[in-house]
Order: structure tokens, then C-alpha cells, then sequence
């Protein structure tokens, strides 16, 4: 007879945290929100090799992870994976944009020649989102400098069709540039003094090397959060499968990614297992989580098969079906709940603590607090990051309201068959993810301030100032369909709902 659980599983939703003493240290500016992303011997002493200022990652989607959003999450302590299902080449250039990013020298992709057309710089900017583009003789990235255009520079309604680039950029005459070898300090010290913004660094022979900004010199301090590795560059993670990982994993690594995953909907797999050892075998210094898991016997499996984390979470995500098409998965929060336990005795008996990731279900920003208080040491979320600014997909006007688009890595649009496919006949396939739209919801900055001030002021209500102690202290208590009702504003006119004749 199959086993049945005689506990129903349940949802973030049906939870609430019980405020504990708030002493005159539980104060906002105390709190801390560093968390460990990888395993480590912590009764031996270790530090952990690799550490977020904030516990959200980007999930592995096409609609979410790309090396924009990526950046920006940097920037607040996060980190992004970046999608797996298109080229090995295309995923390592998008890693190697991030690495490239920091420390100020930015290396340009959208180069174009002065020969193109206004129309084709207007095509490269809409694709990049980058609006200062460098012109070079032959359009490449480090080709011979001869001068800057910008989106501020023309009006595409008011110029000639055929009209070309080299009739609107500023000329290289008139550009203030800065030779190999220059620092940073340095490089910014020219900026402010010329006033300039943007600052072209290039070769002895004229060649562009890096493109300096103004916007990027107070970065730091706009950004204390920021991630960095030892070099001063973004933090970045990716996506794997477990098809091409002994040729997509190297790729990843010389393109500098500090961390991958495993990317499937269900991690309790010999595919799974293989993977962890052939890369770890290959690449011992290589960091790899895995999952997705949803209890126990999941967690010890990737645990035992070397995952530097673990993931947990199947059908909770707001594009995922798989519940529906498969009736596979288990309530969020129990399963988050079940797999702190077993990563808990894993570690009392080994020494060896494994962070676990919490991936979907979360719908309000007060159930990323109540996911860490349950023992995740991170969350990875789609639909929330999807609504931002950053996120690669298009912002359209639907009904007369802003949106993003949001697909599934499961869905026909994203066609990633290789997550679900066991090998079975052609035309077996089916999607376990919707294509849709979110709310825009304006800059990923706005958004992930307000949402850790959010998760801050909770922790000081629970009594605590750092992810551990949440884990170890919150007081958490179940709640009935009509205290969810009761929690919310009720038997009033909201103002802002009443619309005006």
C-alpha cells in the first residue's frame, strides 16, 4: 500500500509569525541579513566560501535571469541565476557581461559602426537596454574608437530614415578619454573634473577597452549591500541541466560563475546524483546546488551526492503546473519545514552545514520572512523579479494597465523540454508551465529595499537581528481561513478603491 501522510502539507499563506520580546537592540540598524549560499564544516570552524548580504535569488527562467537583472541584484547583496536553456555560448557571454561589469570598466556590447542607421542603433539599444553606445570603425568591442552616441543624442521621429550614426554622435575630437593602466580612483577623478558622463578608456593604438560612467562612481555608496568576489566583481550564478553539463560547466567556469544549480523540476534523481560527482570529479572547487526536493529522503539524497545547496519547491510557483498536469509536489511551507529538519540532523551528525533554498510559493513579501523563520537560508523567486525594470521581457499595456510578460521554463514558449524529459517516445512532452503576464512593478532597487524593510522590521518584531537566530527563536503559529480575512483591511471603503465619476 502506498505511504500516506496523515498531516495535510500546507501553504506560506495559512501561517503567521507570534511576535517575541523585542529588547532596545532589535532595532532596524542592527539587523543583518547575511546568509550562506554553499556547504561548509561549520563545527569545524569553516567560513563559508560563498555569502549573500540579502537571502533572495533570481530563478533559472528565461523571463527572470538574464545578465541585466543580474547586476542589479548583485548590487543589492542577491544573486541571479542565469537561465540555462539557450546556447553554452550565449549563457557564458551573459556571465562574462557581469563579470565584466564591476569595478567601473564596462565592456560594451553594442558597438556599431558610423556607417549604420539610426534604425539599427535604435534596434541594438531596445535589445540591450543599453542607451550609450560606443562607435568603432568595424562596430566591434575593441574596435578603433571614433566616437559616442547616445539615446539623448537624436529623435528617431524627427530624423531621415536613412539618417546615420555618424551625423548625430559626438565625435572622437570631441570625446574625453583616458589611456590603458588608468585606475578607477583616477578615472573618476576625470569624470567630475570634466564633467563628463561617460569616459572612454582605450589602447595605445586607439582600440576601446572600457567605457568608465558617472553613474557607476558612487555606486558603492548608492549600493552598501552590493556583492562582490575577491576581485571586486559581481557575484553571479547559473543554470545547468543534466544532459550537457561536462560541456556547458567549463564554459560557465572560464566565463567566471561563482556558483550553478541544477535546474529541474524534480531533483530526487540518478541524473542528478551523476551530475553532482562527474562535476565535482572534474571540478572539485566547482559549487553546484541542486534540487528540487520536497522532503527528507530528497534532501539526504543530494546531500550524500555532494549539493554545495539544496532546493526545495515543486508546483508552488505561480506559472508552474506541474501539481495539475502531474499531481506531483507538497505545500510549500511543510516542505520547507520538513527539509530545515533533515538539513539540521544532517548537520549535527556530519558537521557539514547545507544551505537550503526555498523556490516558489512565495506571493507577499511577508512570506520570505516566514520561509526563513521555517529554515530556509534563501529564497529563489520568478514572478517577483520578473515585474521589474531588469527583467529581460517586454512591458506591454494590457487593459490599460502596465504589465511584463512571465512565462515557465515548463511552458511551450520557453520549450526547455530537457528539465522533464526521462527519454520516453517523440511527441510524449507535455508543459508544466504558463505563459502570462505580471504587474509591472517599476525598479528592482525600489522594490528589494522595501521588501527587506519589510523583512528587517519583522525580525525586530520576532526579537532577533540575524537569519539564525530567526530560525532558532520565531514563534510560529497556523492560522484559519477567517484569521487570513481578518489580516487584511476589512469592512471598510478603501479610499484609493473608489473611483471617481
Amino acid at each position: 500500500m502506498a505511504y500516506i501522510f496523515e498531516e495535510p502539507s500546507h501553504t506560506f499563506d495559512e501561517y503567521l509569525l507570534v511576535p517575541g520580546y523585542t529588547g532596545p537592540d532589535c532595532i532596524p540598524a542592527n539587523v543583518t541579513l547575511q546568509t550562506p549560499v554553499v556547504r561548509y564544516n561549520k563545527k569545524a570552524g569553516e567560513k563559508c566560501p560563498l555569502i549573500m548580504n540579502i537571502p533572495m535569488t533570481s530563478a533559472v527562467m528565461q523571463a527572470v535571469s538574464d545578465d541585466k537583472l543580474a547586476v542589479a541584484l548583485a548590487k543589492e547583496g542577491g544573486i541571479s541565476f542565469i537561465f540555462g536553456s539557450q546556447t553554452i555560448e550565449n549563457q557564458a557571454a551573459m556571465v562574462a557581461r557581469v563579470k565584466a561589469y564591476k569595478a567601473g570598466f564596462v565592456s560594451s556590447d553594442t558597438n556599431i559602426r558610423p556607417e549604420q542607421t539610426l534604425q539599427e542603433l535604435v534596434e541594438a539599444i531596445e535589445k540591450t537596454g543599453h542607451s550609450t553606445v560606443a562607435v568603432t570603425e568595424d562596430g566591434s568591442a575593441n574596435g578603433k574608437l571614433v566616437g559616442i552616441i547616445t539615446d539623448r543624442d537624436f529623435r528617431i521621429s524627427h530624423c531621415p530614415s536613412d539618417a546615420k550614426v555618424k551625423d548625430y554622435m559626438t565625435p572622437l575630437s570631441k570625446l574625453v578619454m583616458a589611456k590603458d593602466g588608468i585606475t578607477l580612483e583616477e578615472a573618476n577623478d576625470i569624470i567630475w573634473k570634466e564633467k563628463v558622463n561617460q569616459l572612454p578608456v582605450v589602447d595605445k593604438d586607439g582600440k576601446l577597452l572600457h567605457l568608465i560612467f558617472r553613474k557607476d562612481a558612487a555606486s558603492h555608496e548608492e549600493h552598501p549591500l552590493e556583492l562582490l568576489d575577491a576581485q571586486k566583481r559581481y557575484i553571479v550564478g547559473a543554470g545547468i541541466n543534466t544532459r550537457d553539463y561536462m560541456e556547458r560547466v567549463p564554459a560557465l567556469l572560464e566565463a567566471g560563475v561563482d556558483v550553478m544549480t541544477l535546474d529541474s523540476s524534480e531533483g530526487f534523481t540518478e541524473w542528478q546524483r551523476r551530475a553532482l560527482q562527474d562535476i565535482h570529479a572534474k571540478w572539485p572547487n566547482a559549487k553546484i546546488g541542486a534540487g528540487n526536493v520536497v522532503d527528507a529522503d530528497g534532501f539526504n539524497f543530494l546531500a550524500e551526492a555532494g549539493a554545495d545547496f539544496v532546493k526545495i519547491g515543486i508546483g508552488g510557483g505561480s506559472i508552474c503546473i506541474t501539481r495539475e498536469q502531474k499531481g506531483i509536489g507538497r505545500g510549500q511551507a511543510t516542505a520547507t519545514i520538513e527539509v530545515a529538519k533533515a538539513r539540521d540532523a544532517y548537520y549535527e551528525k556530519t558537521g557539514i552545514y547545507i544551505p537550503i533554498c526555498s523556490d516558489g510559493g512565495i506571493v507577499y513579501d511577508h512570506h520570505i520572512t516566514l520561509a526563513l523563520a521555517m529554515g530556509a537560508d534563501f529564497v529563489m523567486l520568478g514572478r517577483y523579479f520578473a515585474r521589474f525594470d531588469e527583467s529581460p521581457t517586454n512591458k506591454l499595456i494590457v487593459n490599460g494597465s502596465y504589465v511584463k510578460e512571465y512565462w515557465g521554463e515548463g511552458s511551450n514558449r520557453a520549450r526547455n523540454w530537457q528539465r522533464y524529459d526521462l527519454g520516453g517516445k517523440k511527441g510524449m512532452a507535455f508543459e508544466e508551465g504558463v505563459d502570462s503576464y505580471v504587474p509591472y512593478a517599476g525598479s528592482l532597487h525600489d522594490n528589494v529595499t522595501l521588501t527587506t524593510s519589510k523583512i528587517i522590521h519583522a525580525m525586530c518584531n520576532c526579537g532577533v537581528v540575524n537569519i539564525p537566530d530567526l530560525q532558532k527563536n520565531a514563534k510560529i503559529t497556523m492560522v484559519s481561513a477567517a484569521s487570513i480575512r481578518e489580516g487584511g483591511a476589512h469592512d471598510v471603503i478603501v479610499k484609493n478603491s473608489i473611483k471617481a465619476n
